[in-house]
C-alpha cells in the first residue's frame, strides 16, 4: 500500500500529543523546551531510588540508614509552598520572578548529584581518613542539596508555565509537565539500569556526575528565553507583600478541609513506606539485578500513566473525587498484596504487577486527591495556589516519615527475627519486608475510614458541571 504524499502535507503540528496546550504567549514549541526541567526532575527522583537499592545490597549499609538519607530531600519539599509563595511575591530591578530560582535550583541540584557519589563511597567505609560521622554528614549534605534544588526548580518552572499560559490552556500545559515528568522518570530509569548492569564504585561515579551534568545542560535549554524583562520601578518593588497567615486561615474555613489533608497525610504513608525498600526487595528476596531492580521505577511510572490517564477520563464523566480516591486505594491493596505473595510464588511476574499496581493506585489517589483540595470553597482570599501548598505539605511530609519508618520498621522486625525473638517460623530473611507491607495494606484500609465521610459529603455544588478535561492547572509533579 501507497501512502499518498498529500497526506503527509496535511499533517502539522496539530497531531501531536497536548497540541492544544499552545496558545499565542506559549507556543508548544517553546512549552516543550521549557518540559525539559521536568526531565531533569524525574532523572534525580530515579536516582534516588536506584541509589537505595545500591546502598542496601551493593554497599551493604544499614536500611535504616538509607531510609533517613532518601528522606531528607522528600522532607524539603513542604517548603515548596514557602518556594511558591516567595516566587509569586518576588521583586526585581529586571522584573523576573521564576528565572533566578529555576536558575539556583539548578545549581543546588547539580552540586548535589555532583558530590553525592563520593560522598556514599566515603559513607560506606571506603576512606583514607577515619573521622568519625564524615559519611553521614557528607551524604545528608549531599541528598539536602538535591532534594532543595530539586523542589526549587520544579516549583518555579510549573509556576513559570502556569504564568505563561492562558486561562484556557493552563490545565493542559501543566498535564503535559506532568506527563513528561513520568516519561523522564521511565527513560532515565531504564538508562541508569543500563549502565549500572556491571556496578563498581567507578561507574556509579561516573553516572551520577554524567546525571547532573545533563541535569544542568537540561535546565539552561529550559529557562532560556522563557521569562521576559520587565523592568519595575521602585514603588513598585516597595510596595507591601501579601499575608500568609490570612490566606491560610481562609482555607482551613473551606469546608472539608482538615479532613481531606488526614486523607492525604495517612494515603501518604501507605503508599510510601515501601520507596525505600521496594528495589532492595527484588534484588535481596528476588534475586534480580540492579538493572532489573531499577526498571521497577519504569513500571511505576507506567501505572501512574495509565491512572492519570483514568483519572482524566473518570472525571470527565462526572466522577466524584473521593469515590475514585477510594478506587486508587482498594487498587494499591491488591498491589501490595501481590508483592507480598511474589516472594513465596517465585514469580517475578506478579512481583512487577505489584509495583504497576502500587503506581496506579497512587496515581489516582493522588490526582482524586488534589482535584478535591483544589475545589474547596474559598472566600477570594487565596486561589488553588494555597491548596496546592496544603496539599503538597501533607503529601510530602507523609511520604519522607513513611520512608524513614519502612527502613526503621524493616531492620527492627528483621533483627528481631534473625535473632529467634520471633519464633522459629518467621525467621526468614523476607519477614521484615513482609511486616512493612502489611502495615501499608493496615493503613490503607484506615485512609478509606477517614475518607468514608467525604465521599457522602458533595463540597461541590451538584449544579456545577464538570469540564471534559482534567483540570490540574497547579499539579505537583
Amino acid at each position: 500500500m501507497i501512502i499518498p504524499k498529500s497526506m503527509f502535507r496535511t499533517l502539522n503540528a496539530n497531531w501531536l500529543p497536548f497540541a492544544d496546550a499552545a496558545s499565542e504567549g506559549l507556543p508548544l514549541r517553546q512549552i516543550l523546551r521549557l518540559s525539559l526541567f521536568q526531565v531533569s526532575v524525574g532523572m534525580a527522583t530515579v536516582l534516588l531510588g536506584t541509589l537505595n537499592r545500591v546502598m542496601i545490597v551493593e554497599m551493604s549499609l544499614a536500611a535504616s540508614i538509607v531510609a533517613i538519607m532518601i528522606a531528607l530531600p522528600v522532607l524539603i519539599a513542604p517548603f515548596r509552598a514557602l518556594l511558591g509563595f516567595k516566587s509569586d511575591t518576588y521583586r526585581s530591578a529586571i522584573g523576573w520572578k521564576r528565572i533566578p530560582f529555576l536558575w539556583f535550583g539548578t545549581l543546588w541540584q547539580f552540586g548535589g548529584l555532583a558530590v553525592m557519589p563520593f560522598a556514599l563511597i566515603v559513607l560506606s567505609g571506603d576512606n583514607v581518613h577515619d573521622v568519625p560521622f564524615a559519611g553521614e554528614v557528607l551524604a545528608a549534605l549531599a541528598f539536602l542539596m538535591t532534594g532543595l534544588g530539586l523542589h526549587m526548580t520544579q516549583t518555579a518552572g510549573i509556576a513559570l508555565a502556569a504564568d505563561r499560559a492562558d486561562c484556557d490552556t493552563r490545565p493542559r500545559v501543566v498535564a503535559l509537565l506532568y506527563v513528561t515528568f513520568l516519561a523522564g522518570m521511565a527513560i532515565s530509569a531504564l538508562i541508569v539500569g543500563w549502565l549500572l548492569r556491571d556496578f563498581n564504585e567507578l561507574q556509579l561515579i561516573r553516572v551520577v556526575q554524567g546525571c547532573a551534568v545533563a541535569t544542568l545542560a537540561l535546565n539552561i535549554v529550559a529557562l532560556w528565553k522563557q521569562e521576559k524583562v520587565r523592568p519595575m520601578t521602585r514603588e513598585e518593588r516597595a510596595a507591601p507583600r501579601p499575608s500568609f497567615r490570612e490566606a491560610w486561615a481562609d482555607y482551613m474555613g473551606g469546608g472539608q478541609a482538615g479532613r481531606l489533608l488526614a486523607v492525604v497525610f495517612v494515603g501518604g504513608l501507605a503508599f510510601n513506606m515501601q520507596d525505600v525498600l521496594l528495589e532492595p526487595y527484588g534484588g535481596e528476596i528476588m534475586g534480580l539485578s540492579v538493572a532489573a531492580t531499577t526498571t521497577l521505577t519504569a513500571v511505576w511510572a507506567c501505572g501512574a500513566l495509565v491512572g492519570f490517564w483514568l483519572a482524566a477520563r473518570w472525571l470527565g464523566q462526572g466522577t466524584d473525587h473521593f469515590r475514585m480516591a477510594a478506587r486508587g486505594i482498594l487498587i494499591g491493596i491488591v498491589a501490595f498484596s501481590a508483592v507480598i505473595f511474589a516472594a513465596p510464588l517465585g514469580s517475578g511476574g506478579l512481583f512487577y504487577g505489584g509495583a504497576f499496581g502500587i503506581g496506579l493506585g497512587m496515581g489516582l489517589f493522588a490526582v482524586a486527591t488534589l482535584t478535591a483540595a483544589m475545589d474547596m470553597p474559598k472566600r477570594g482570599v487565596v486561589g488553588g495556589g494555597l491548596a496546592l501548598g496544603a496539599w503538597g505539605a501533607a503529601q510530602a511530609t507523609a511520604a519522607g516519615l513513611a520512608v524513614a519508618l519502612g527502613g526503621g520498621i524493616r531492620d527492627s522486625v528483621q533483627g528481631l527475627a534473625n535473632a529467634g525473638h520471633l519464633g522459629a517460623g518467621l525467621m526468614t530473611p523476607d519477614i521484615g519486608y513482609s511486616v512493612v507491607y502489611h502495615v501499608e495494606i493496615g493503613l490503607l484500609f484506615l485512609t478509606l475510614i477517614i475518607l468514608g465521610p467525604l465521599v457522602r459529603t458533595r463540597i461541590l455544588d451538584t449544579s456545577q458541571t464538570r469540564s471534559s478535561r482534567i483540570g490540574l492547572a497547579d499539579f505537583p509533579t
